[in-house]
């Protein structure tokens, strides 16, 4: 297994991207901003991540839905919720986003702390 950092041309990566998040512009609002990792076999892998900051950055962020698929993910990598955003799925996207079943309307932050 092989892991990459991508620093450019990260919208080759669209396909994957769009599996996450069904709205290509608004991927393109936070694409350049963050740090993209991909394995060679298309995913990427938590620990990796958080084994490469540890030391440089206090704590790991994600933003996500309250889906009852991505949740217990995070928090099965050690993530713990920290804030939402009220009505954020509602308020920027185009259509409704649905997932397992139930829409999607605040955003849920969780992080996790990287121990130094």
């Amino acid at each position: 297994m092989q892991i990459r950092e991508i620093t450019e041309n990260k919208k080759q990566y669209l396909s994957l991207l769009l599996l996450a998040d069904e709205q290509e512009d608004m991927i393109d609002r936070y694409l350049e901003r963050g740090i993209m990792f991909v394995l060679d076999d298309g995913g990427v892998k938590g620990e990796y991540v958080a084994d490469r900051y540890k030391g440089q950055f206090s704590f790991l962020q994600v933003g996500t839905g309250d889906s009852p698929l991505t949740i217990p993910f995070y928090v099965k990598c050690g993530f713990v919720l920290h804030h939402r955003i009220k009505n954020f799925f509602v308020e920027n996207y185009d259509h409704p986003i649905v997932e397992c079943g139930v829409q999607l309307v605040d955003m849920i932050y969780l992080r996790r702390g990287l121990d130094a």
